[in-house]
């Protein structure tokens, strides 16, 4: 299996771009031990990022988590997210707790505010240099981020933002207007989620023919258009072992220009600025 590419957070540490997305484990316990099994799998061929969040199946895709961690958390780059509802300063404080326990261990690597919510930013942020002293998390972020709320959050803590995780996919392109050129000006990497659109995007036949000409799945395709692109982190959803190891062929893949003329014609770029998207 390829080694995982890594990409450079904004204070140097390495973080790989490829991961294990969790958002949809957890909802029906009689499917636990396979997704448990397939983040397993998945550190198993080294993929090490696993992002969760408290959101998720109300904390049990933590749990879940938390189980495939076990006896190697140093293996792993983890990642969850605090719910908007929750990030005042102390809420932020009191629900990194929460998934501490859920997720059984000392510490998360990124803690991202899920999206904007009713709490000011500045009380946020507070919540997050506290938990950061006190060694529970050691980068903070943000998800799904617009470009004023960026420009908001950079005026109040200038350089500090690690990661910015987004709606990105062949479907979903309108942060390359501003938000990603951006975002890469900064050196700020871009985590995209729901890579292949939970699946919709199969369906259309130039991601079908691109993939022939490698004896490739639509989905690989898929995942290799957003990986050869400087400052992006894919993080599929993988519940079964499977689709972890494809997943991971992916990085293997090496689209040519004829292949991203057919991807661009059949996804257009976008030619002015839209709202941003989210699931």
């Amino acid at each position: 299996m390829p080694e995982i590419p890594t990409i450079a957070l904004p204070g140097g540490e390495p973080m790989p771009v490829l991961g294990l997305g969790t958002w949809g484990m957890g909802d029906d316990d009689r499917r636990a031990g396979q997704e448990a099994d397939a983040l397993r799998n998945g550190l198993d061929l080294g993929i090490r990022l696993i992002d969760t969040a408290e959101m998720y199946a109300n904390g049990r895709a933590e749990q879940i988590t938390g189980e495939a961690m076990k006896g190697r958390r140093d293996d792993v780059f983890l990642v969850s997210k605090v719910l908007p509802g929750n990030a005042s300063r102390e809420g932020t404080i009191a629900a990194c707790e929460r998934s501490l326990k859920h997720l059984g261990t000392d510490r998360i690597d990124l803690y991202l505010l899920h999206w904007r919510g009713p709490h000011p930013l500045e009380e946020t942020l507070a919540g997050f240099e506290a938990l950061m002293q006190a060694g529970k998390i050691r980068h903070w972020g943000v998800s799904n981020f617009d470009m004023d709320d960026c420009r908001e959050l950079e005026k109040l803590a200038p350089g500090k933002v690690a990661t910015n995780q987004l709606l990105y996919n062949l479907m979903r392109r309108g942060i390359e207007y501003d938000l990603l050129p951006w975002s890469r000006e900064r050196g700020v990497p871009v985590m995209a989620y729901s890579p292949i659109e939970q699946g919709r995007l199969l369906k259309y036949p130039a991601l079908g023919k691109v993939a022939e000409r490698y004896g490739a799945t639509p989905a690989q395709i898929a995942l290799s258009w957003l990986l050869r692109q400087p400052g992006i982190v894919a993080i599929p959803k993988a519940a079964r072992t499977a689709h972890v190891e494809e997943n991971l062929a992916a990085l293997d893949i090496r689209l040519d220009s004829e292949d991203l003329a057919i991807l661009d014609r059949a996804f257009p770029p976008p030619a002015s600025a839209r709202p941003l998207e989210m699931l």
